[in-house]
């Protein structure tokens, strides 16, 4: 049992509120008719343990969290670092606007976000509008 509580009527979204795909992304998630609950990494410490939960829901490990080519991130580790699980933790910790992509999670889902209308195929059609038909 993990930690992040797993609603389907609610939508966590993890994001930095400086990424531009991430500000775009927020008014994306709350449009939806979900309950939501925003994480801003920028503001809120996100423990390593939900990181880690976080990573295995995606299938990844935690450094695939991280964009090793943010300017923040190659200002501060070498090329030829090498890092265990704890370490990329710390990295979060310390510089969350490295994080690759905002975070949805919707229930027992958690899906990385590319690009803000990525977003609408993780939500029920209704909840976006789609389902209504188009009437002239």
């Amino acid at each position: 049992m993990g930690i992040i509580s797993k609603d389907n009527q609610q939508i966590k979204l993890y994001y930095h509120s400086e990424n531009s795909i991430g500000k775009q992304l927020l008014g994306f998630v709350k449009s939806a008719k979900k309950e939501v609950l925003v994480i801003d990494i920028a503001k809120t410490n996100v423990p390593g343990t939900q990181w880690k939960e976080i990573a295995d829901m995606l299938d990844l490990s935690i450094s695939e969290l991280i964009d090793t080519s943010h300017p923040d991130f190659v200002n501060a580790y070498s090329d030829t670092v090498k890092m265990e699980a704890h370490d990329w933790m710390k990295v979060l910790d310390k510089y969350p606007q490295a994080l690759c992509h905002p975070i949805v999670i919707v229930g027992e889902q958690a899906h990385r976000i590319s690009t803000p209308s990525d977003f609408i195929q993780y939500i029920d059609p209704d909840s976006a509008g789609l389902e209504k038909p188009y009437n002239k």
